[in-house]
Order: structure tokens, then sequence, then C-alpha cells
């Protein structure tokens, strides 16, 4: 396992698993996460916070209680059994991976556009993006966002030129090879494809799975 470690700021240490995006890289983030995101164990390693990325993990802890030397060693060592005792996607010690059956209605502003580029059918874009089941890579720009890892090739997009200055709470989107929900209202660049119940992203969190299913209604 090769990783880069390096300090955000004087209480937080970060592992970069690579410097691209990919379901890979994602997966290794994650497994490390599930298994440092354990209350026992955060508790007994001093960890105060975890936030993954697509490709990293920051690890917060008390820099006054906390030897930093002995706690990089500890994370290191629950790193190294994460990634050789758990797979990467699958159960593991807590029990299943929730997994969060999202309703769709496929009526985005941009859903003709994300055809046009890509050169398919809107009836193709609904097909291919409810397809896969996505892992939760991580949660931003703002609470609650999904940042979802497992987006089909053939849909990737690029943003808008103009950000729009309000996009509605609950749109479903592609920007570039990433597709996200925005939990509320606020400005984006990302192409609206969808709508879903916001409320529903609550309760989501790193690690888990999202499948998108079509309806008529909300």
């Amino acid at each position: 396992m090769k990783t880069e470690r390096y300090f955000i700021g004087d209480a937080c240490l970060c592992w970069s698993f690579g410097n691209r995006i990919s379901e890979e890289i994602s997966a290794r983030v994650l497994t490390v996460f599930r298994r440092l995101n354990d209350n026992l164990r955060k508790t007994r390693l001093g960890i105060r916070d975890l936030a993954p990325s697509y490709n990293a993990l920051a690890v917060y802890y008390d820099p006054v209680t906390v030897s930093i030397e002995r706690f990089i060693q500890q994370i290191e060592q629950e790193m190294t059994h994460a990634l050789t005792e758990s797979p990467a996607r699958g159960k593991e010690a807590g029990g299943v991976i929730p997994v969060h059956r999202l309703p769709v209605i496929y009526t985005g502003e941009d859903l003709e556009r994300v055809a046009d580029i890509n050169q398919l059918t809107m009836a193709d874009v609904i097909r291919l993006h409810q397809a896969p089941v996505y892992s939760v890579a991580m949660i931003g720009f703002q609470p609650h966002f999904p940042y979802l890892i497992g987006l089909d090739p053939r849909l990737e997009t690029p943003r808008l030129d103009s950000p729009r200055t309000l996009v509605p709470a609950g749109s479903v989107a592609i920007g570039g090879a990433q597709t996200g929900i925005y939990p509320q209202a606020s400005p984006g660049g990302w192409n609206i494809i969808g709508t879903t119940d916001p409320e529903r992203l609550i309760p989501i969190e790193p690690g888990d799975t999202i499948i998108f299913n079509e309806v008529d209604a909300l």
C-alpha cells in the first residue's frame, strides 16, 4: 500500500492514496474509513473526526493529548489491517453497508444537453444513470451533498460554462465524471438531469451505497 502522509494544520493528518478519481482508490479510502469510523476504535486511538475524499482520508486528533508518533504508528497499523483483512466493498465488521434507494423524476433541464453531448437519447441517459450501484465517496461541498463513484463513462458531461445562481434542492446532477445531489438550493454548475427528495440525503454517510429508481412523482 503506497500512501503519502501530510499535515493539515496542527490537528489533522491526511493520508493520500493516489492523485486521481477512481473506483479502486475510493474503495481503499472507504475501507480504511469504515474501519476507523468505529466509536470504540476512535476513542482508543484518539480520533476526533474523519473526512474521506475521493483519494484521501483526513484524520483529526487533539494535539494536546495525542502523541503524534504513536498516533501515526497506530493509524497506519489500522490501515494495513483494513486493506489486508477487509474487502473493499461488502460486509464489514459492523454489518452490511447501508443501501439508499432514491426515487428520481428524470425531467431535469439539462437532460437533453447530456444526451446531445454524449450522442445518446434522453431515455438512454435515464437508463444508464440508474443502472449502477453507486458508492458515496465523500460528503461536501454542502452538508449532506453526496459525491458518488460509479457513473457510467458514457454519461460524462462537462460542467456548464456559466454556473446557475440557484440550483433547486434535490437536484440530481452530473459534473464531468461525477454525479451527485444538491441537498439545498444553492449556486452550481453541474448538469441537472432529475429531482429527488432532499430529506432522504440526511442519513447518507461516506461509504454507503445509492441506487436511483425512476418514478413519475415523489
